[in-house]
């Protein structure tokens, strides 16, 4: 290292000028001999033995800087002046496209945007857009009742602590511990009392009578010849012909629909449905009383799971309830009768007699009750305990009316109603094959050949029961969605009492839908509407002798299918 810098002082000294020379060379020289740019230059560099580091030489050089300074940002500003001149003049080239300084991928860039801006415009695609926009999720109907209006809560000042109000805190003593059992208040409504109920519609005014077409509407003749079965390409041809407007959708009830049924009329269609809180609503297709032809009674406390109208008496409406209470709508005497009464869990009934007086009613706990209308007071006539976990259903048998399927835990048996005995009855029949809890079976409606099961299983079954054997074949399995949560009622595969190898389901499936099979499987005909029909139709029936389908969701509401 010590050889190197000796090396490169002795070169410095030989290419060093004289003395003279270094004295005579000033900064300024410097800077009009060497040009640097103006961001790298340097400041000039004052040697020690210049003269210039006289006080009377600095003086001079800073007022000299100064001045210099001066000149340039005054020429700086004359030049900018001088441009923004030119600019204005014109002298500036421009474009053809008006843009000045431009590239040529930027002009071309924007020359594409006009081309598509235009071809957007030419077909109408902006205007598109904005109605799609506008376009939004169609509404629920707003026919049927009218949803309460919420009263506004008044606006209380706001809270503020002791301490920010400059106050002590209270001294609070806590109350003594309870001693003994605790009471809780049960927070389901109180079962109605016992006895016969006025007919009162609840959205009505208080002490409005009932309308005199409902009386002669439910008093029609319906003891009508049943039309011949069609056939099936006849059938699926009346299916299609069937179609839902706006009109057909109506709010009937205020919550969940459990059960619906249509009345036996033809001149019109006149539908009930019972709902989670133990209401029952009655509805006139186009009809013009109370809510747009609604009509609604609260009967019930708890929800309605089971109702038919009397083939024999068709004024006559049955309704039961978890609150344990069967009642009678009667229209004739504007009242609900009380048939059968028990502390609560009733969850199904049919009819065993063609005059509709003779019942079979089954509940939770396992145990089916024989009930006769025509004996006094509201007591069964006896009580047979068949199933200690489970009893969804039961169905009576059209013809032969001694025999009913019970849809039991895993499997569905059918009992001679002359063999009951008060506990392990024998079955005539067995419907095996089922793996997890069934939620219905129905025998067919024209000559009861048929059986039709719905399991949580998500598998539709249909049971030849012509012989009444002991164990009854399996003809056909469809997979279904059964899973529907525990906001929606289940679904339940019901004949049509037109048809005698056709049901109807409702569908999990998106587009919302209803769908109906034949006994072998085969898919007939699906209802869909994508304006009207936007929910879950859980619960599903076919008129009796019309080309009509109600459908009923968890909102309360009812959608009809008709021609």
């Amino acid at each position: 290292m010590t050889t190197r810098r000796a090396k490169r002082r002795a070169v410095v000294k030989e290419e060093a000028p004289p003395s003279q020379e270094l004295l005579e060379l000033t900064p300024e020289d410097v800077e009009e001999t060497v040009r640097r740019s103006s961001r790298t230059v340097l400041a000039p560099k004052r040697l020690k033995y210049s003269p210039e580091n006289s006080p009377a030489q600095t003086s001079r050089d800073e007022k000299r800087t100064k001045t210099h300074d001066v000149k340039n940002s005054q020429n700086k500003r004359e030049d900018i002046k001088k441009e923004e001149g030119d600019i204005e003049n014109g002298d500036v080239e421009h474009t053809s496209g008006g843009h000045g300084e431009l590239s040529e991928y930027e002009l071309e860039r924007l020359e594409n945007i006009r081309h598509n801006q235009a071809f957007l415009s030419s077909i109408n695609l902006f205007q598109a857009t904005e109605e799609l926009k506008q376009l939004s999720r169609p509404k629920p109907s707003q026919r049927g009742l009218v949803r309460s209006q919420t009263t506004v809560k008044e606006a209380l000042p706001a809270r503020k602590s002791l301490r920010l109000q400059n106050k002590e805190a209270e001294v609070l003593t806590l109350p003594p511990e309870p001693r003994g059992m605790l009471v809780y208040e049960e927070s389901t409504p109180l079962k109605k009392p016992p006895g016969p109920l006025p007919m009162d519609p609840i959205n009505m005014e208080e002490g409005s009578k009932l309308p005199s077409h409902l009386i002669q509407l439910c008093s029609e003749d319906s003891a009508q010849e049943k039309k011949p079965q069609l056939a099936l390409k006849e059938y699926c041809s009346a299916l299609k012909s069937m179609r839902i407007s706006e009109e057909k959708v109506a709010k009937v009830v205020k919550d969940r629909i459990f059960s619906a049924a249509f009345h036996p009329c033809s001149s019109s269609l006149l539908m009930a449905t019972g709902d989670k809180w133990g209401k029952v609503g009655l509805w006139k297709l186009g009809g013009e009383w109370g809510s747009d032809g609604v009509l609604l009674f609260e009967p019930h406390t708890r929800p309605v799971v089971c109702m038919a109208f009397s083939a024999a008496h068709p004024t006559h409406l049955l309704s039961l309830s978890y609150d344990g209470s069967l009642r009678c709508m009667d229209v004739e005497k504007a009242c609900f009768d009380d048939v059968y009464d028990i502390g609560d869990g009733l969850k199904t009934f049919d009819f065993m007699s063609h005059d509709c007086s003779t019942l079979v009613v089954g509940s939770w706990f396992g145990e089916v009750a024989i009930v006769d209308r025509r004996t006094p007071g509201n007591s069964h006539e006896s009580l047979h305990s068949l199933d200690p976990k489970a009893l969804r259903c039961v169905s009576v048998h059209p013809l032969q009316k001694q025999y009913f399927a019970v849809a039991e835990n895993k499997v569905v048996s059918i009992y001679d109603s002359r063999c009951l005995k008060k506990t392990n009855s024998p079955s005539v029949s067995q419907l095996n094959g089922h793996s997890l809890s069934i939620s219905s079976a129905y025998f067919s409606p024209c000559t009861g050949n048929r059986v039709l099961t719905s399991c949580m299983d998500n598998n539709i079954r249909i049971y030849d029961t012509s012989a009444m054997t002991t164990k009854s074949p399996l003809l056909s399995s469809i997979r279904h969605n059964m899973h529907t949560g525990r906001w929606l009622t289940k679904l339940s595969a019901v004949w049509d009492p037109k048809q005698e190898d056709c049901f109807v389901v409702g569908s999990m499936e998106r587009p919302r839908r209803v769908q109906v099979f034949h006994e072998s499987g085969q898919p007939q005909h699906s209802f869909i509407d994508d304006e009207n029909l936007n929910t879950v139709l859980s619960v599903v029936a076919f008129h009796p002798t019309r080309n009509a389908l109600l459908g009923g969701n968890a909102s309360g509401r009812l959608h009809v299918f008709s021609d």
